[in-house]
């Protein structure tokens, strides 16, 4: 269609989508997809810097149906008036301008009624004397002497160029480039665009361009899209939280996101599709989706776990194999739900294709890479990364050296000594020591306030027609009972540090019989008897 057009002359073309270019004439009031606005005051000097900036653009590869806004063009007759020889003949402009009003635009010479209705009469030339210049020309004016002079004797009547439109933005004059963009997102071109643009044009003082259209839509997309995405990402890291009660779960399950992303951005280079505000959404809705299957493998997991099975390697395959099933419906429900949306052609589809390319791509490769990655970090998680020590030979003569020593050395040690090592190693003081600690921190537990219940109804409550009913539920006791909870843990935790002292001073109480021996065992650990 563009190449057939081409032969007509005096015309531009573009095609676009109808809700596509709707959406451009709201926003900045052109059709085109980018649109360039140059705001001074000449019209004539708009006219020129709108013509050099048209041929830049024909420059740069993706612009096309280049459009570029007439404001001139329109044709006119002026009447340019000879005054010296008006004046000999003693007549003036009005008198002129009111012959050539009357006879081309007509004047009322009358009123003509009808009954009740009522009609100017209106005496103006015949269609067919006012159609050329000439007749303009050989227009006849009344003198005071009766004598008749043709118009082209006391003017100079000619055809000429005018404005054809003036447009105006924020109280100055504009003329709008526009032009629509083809196998290329619109923020590269629009950049290119500039950089030639800063380069090869030099604009005069007060006048300047502007871009617009939708590099403007996106621009502002892009700033709504680093608010939204951010923070449904952190409301999937909370939900996930909620769920699993573990941190590390969540981020575990958090894994799916990149996988899922590299999906979508893999689909939508093999369709040769640029990124879109569309396609951002879809990324958007893609990362909801694609965290259910993290859920479901993870929780199974944690089901066999709390059933008993200990082994990893047994967990993973067995909850993986239940789970398959699931996994594989939560993504093929939603490709093949986004598939007609990605072969659509008709009216939006420029909308559609890449949101269902975006979360059909992503949910393929985010399911298989999610049976393989997901249960090996669950295994790599629950076990733990320890850091490997590697011994060289000098670490190993040392070691056998200290050992060798402990086997077969003997020494003797003070009192005070031994008793410090006694209360080091007692195991009885160190289950009264722990017991003490956990008294303290129950100490602040003595405000808690129990967690709010939130309750919904829906069916025939009051009435034979169906209610939704919320209700919020928070209990809390007196103050007074907070502060004798707070005292009553207090005492426990004095309690407990007497029970750490006398256990201490129990230990102390051998000095009456005080035996001691420190001897090495083969395996380094120290034993002592006190009697």
């Amino acid at each position: 269609m563009s190449k057939a057009l081409e032969e007509v002359p005096g015309i531009t073309a573009g095609f676009q989508f109808p809700v596509q270019m709707r959406f451009n004439e709201l926003m900045t009031g052109a059709r085109q997809d980018v649109v360039c606005k140059i705001f001074g005051e000449n019209l004539d000097s708009l006219a020129i810097q709108a013509e050099k900036l048209s041929k830049i653009i024909s420059t740069v590869q993706g612009a096309v149906n280049l459009y570029v806004e007439p404001i001139t063009g329109m044709p006119q007759i002026i009447i340019d008036y000879n005054r010296p020889l008006i004046a000999q003949y003693q007549l003036s402009i009005a008198d002129i301008n009111k012959v050539v009003n009357t006879a081309f635009a007509g004047q009322s010479s009358g009123q003509i009624f009808e009954e009740e209705k009522r009609f100017d009469l209106v005496v103006r030339l015949e269609n067919n004397e006012r159609k050329n210049l000439e007749d303009v020309q050989n227009l006849l004016i009344p003198t005071r002497n009766g004598n008749q002079i043709p118009l082209s004797k006391l003017a100079t009547v000619s055809i000429k160029e005018g404005p054809n439109q003036i447009q105006r933005e924020n109280a100055m004059r504009r003329i709008v480039i526009g032009f629509n963009v083809k196998d290329r997102d619109v923020q590269s071109i629009v950049q290119e665009l500039q950089s030639k643009v800063n380069s090869q044009l030099k604009f005069p003082s007060g006048y300047f361009v502007t871009y617009g259209g939708a590099f403007e839509n996106l621009n502002q997309a892009k700033q709504r899209l680093l608010i939204a995405v951010p923070v449904s990402l952190i409301l999937i890291f909370i939900l996930l939280f909620f769920a699993f009660n573990s941190v590390k779960h969540g981020l575990l399950i958090y894994t799916a996101i990149p996988l899922s992303a590299i999906g979508g951005i893999f689909f939508l280079a093999l369709r040769g599709m640029p990124f879109s505000i569309s396609a951002g959404v879809g990324f958007i809705a893609l990362f909801g989706v694609a965290v259910l299957n993290g859920i479901v493998l993870i929780a199974e997991f944690n089901r066999l776990k709390n059933q008993g099975m200990e082994n990893l390697k047994d967990i993973v395959l067995t909850g993986t194999k239940v789970r398959l099933r699931p996994v594989l419906m939560t993504a093929f429900v939603a490709s093949l739900g986004f598939l007609p949306m990605a072969l659509s052609n008709g009216a939006g589809a420029e909308v559609q294709r890449p949101l269902a390319t975006v979360v059909i791509g992503g949910l393929l490769v985010a399911t298989f890479l999610t049976l393989f990655v997901l249960p090996l970090l669950y295994i790599l998680f629950e076990k733990g990364i320890k850091p490997k020590v590697k011994l060289n030979k000098a670490h190993l003569l040392l070691a056998f050296t200290i050992t060798t020593f402990q086997a077969f050395a003997q020494q003797e040690i003070t009192y005070d000594e031994a008793i410090r090592i006694a209360v080091q190693n007692n195991h009885q003081l160190k289950n009264e020591q722990l017991k003490s600690d956990y008294s303290k921190l129950l100490i602040r537990t003595s405000k808690e306030i129990p967690k709010t219940e939130v309750n919904t109804e829906f069916g025939q409550i009051n009435s034979a027609y169906n209610e939704l009913k919320f209700g919020l539920t928070q209990n809390f006791s007196l103050p007074q009972v907070y502060q004798c909870q707070k005292k009553l843990l207090f005492e426990e935790y004095n309690s407990s540090l007497l029970k750490v002292a006398v256990n201490v001073q129990e230990l102390k109480e051998c000095k009456s019989c005080f035996l001691y021996t420190l001897i090495f065992k083969r395996k380094g650990t120290i034993a002592f008897t006190i009697g």
